[in-house]
């Protein structure tokens, strides 16, 4: 055999090798999505059941759908710590071993143990939430924006489908609600079965090299450019989360059925589905940010401003909002990337981002029917949104230029 020959020969085998651990860092990544979403999505629907068993008042029903946000809010910073002290994939199983743990608990038919549950479920999604853009900014950091739309899209698609089904189960089952959130714990049982083999090849002299370098990276806590990757999440969280929350309410108020309202609901979050893929695609194929990211916070804003000046289109601005917000969460996912020198900032920067960008969300909802039981309409708290999301505007131009924390 030829040198030439041998070289062509070890050049295709180095491919073959690394498609396939690409193939599998990306089976990885959408298992892990497949988890991020869904388990506190299907409270709501039987929400009024879980209430009824143990006699909540309405702000007690209310604070358990609260508390996951709270849990992002206050875990996310702890994630990047736990993936230097763990590795990275350590990292990922034993959140995933505390959300599956966290959704079968929160179904024992003891109320401590609901309460319980819900802490672990959103712990375990808060460094999930963390640490799967470092995981992406490691294994393929060629195609992060690709890759970040389809996981976004992959956890959306299952939340939905997770809140149509609910209800069925609970009632065709003699168990209720308790197994139909429980079930919803084999998809983590399945993601730590399959990811378990990866635990094995964590390269500990990687580690120390690169928690070595990581000293020498500027923190984003100390960078404006972090702080504005940070007001970017934080704003595009409210416009998503108040959306869910209070489209229902706005669209009581307007004589629109409930049974319509929730079609809405569902159109809103499939529209963002496909909504993240585009801007997944989009995104990879451009090395500056700020288009898309305006265009999508102009749609966000486009949204709320409809609704207070022309709630008679309420179904045109639930798309608006769902291109928009669709859109933006992929951004913003993105970006604690795209904006990290490497993966390890990239999870520093995802902490801060989800730290402080799910408190601002957590407070949205609470802000937005204040404003409502103060004026006595759904403008006055919509226009308030809207301003914001002229803010988020801003933000989208700043986070969105080419350049990293250094």
């Amino acid at each position: 055999m030829s040198s030439c020959s041998a070289a062509l020969e070890v050049t295709e085998r180095v491919t073959t090798i690394r498609t396939a651990q690409a193939g599998a860092a990306f089976l990885g990544i959408l298992l892990i999505a497949l988890n991020l979403r869904v388990a506190f999505v299907i409270v709501g629907p039987v929400l009024s059941d879980i209430s009824a068993e143990f006699s909540w008042s309405g702000s007690t029903a209310g604070l358990l759908t609260g508390l996951p946000l709270i849990s992002f809010a206050v875990f996310s910073p702890v994630a990047p710590g736990l993936a230097r002290r763990l590795g990275l994939e350590r990292a990922l199983w034993v959140s995933l071993l505390l959300l599956a743990t966290g959704i079968l608990g929160r179904s024992i038919p003891v109320e401590a143990a609901v309460w319980t549950g819900t802490v672990l479920i959103g712990s375990g999604i808060a460094f999930l939430n963390v640490l799967l853009p470092s995981l992406v900014k490691r294994d393929l950091p060629t195609r992060v924006s690709q890759v970040t739309g389809i996981y976004t899209a992959v956890q959306g698609a299952v939340a939905a489908a997770g809140a149509a089904v609910v209800v069925p189960i609970a009632n065709a089952s003699t168990y209720g609600w308790r197994l139909a959130l429980g079930v919803w714990a084999g998809l983590a049982l399945i993601a730590l079965a399959i990811l378990l083999p990866k635990l094995r090849s964590r390269n500990p002299i990687a580690a120390k090299v690169e928690g070595h370098a990581q000293g020498h990276l500027r923190s984003p806590w100390k960078s404006a450019l972090g702080w504005q990757v940070t007001l970017f999440m934080g704003l595009q969280s409210l416009a998503f989360f108040v959306m869910v929350a209070w489209l229902p309410g706005i669209e009581h108020e307007q004589g629109i059925p409930a049974a319509t309202s929730g079609l809405h609901t569902s159109v809103f979050l499939l529209v963002g589905v496909l909504a993240s893929l585009a801007a997944g695609a989009v995104l990879h194929h451009t090395s500056d940010q700020r288009p898309i990211a305006l265009g999508s916070s102009i749609l966000a804003f486009c949204a709320y401003a409809g609704l207070a000046l022309a709630p008679q289109l309420t179904l045109l601005w639930v798309v608006v909002g769902a291109l928009g917000c669709g859109s933006l969460i992929v951004i913003a996912l993105s970006l604690f990337s795209l904006r990290a020198v490497n993966h390890e900032q990239a999870a520093s920067l995802s902490g801060m981002a989800q730290s402080v960008g799910y408190a601002i969300a957590a407070a949205g909802p609470v802000a937005f029917g204040a404003l409502h039981d103060l004026s006595g309409s759904w403008t006055l708290p919509l226009t308030a949104t809207a301003m914001l999301m002229l803010v988020l505007c801003v933000m989208a131009v700043l986070s969105g230029r080419n350049r990293v924390i250094s």
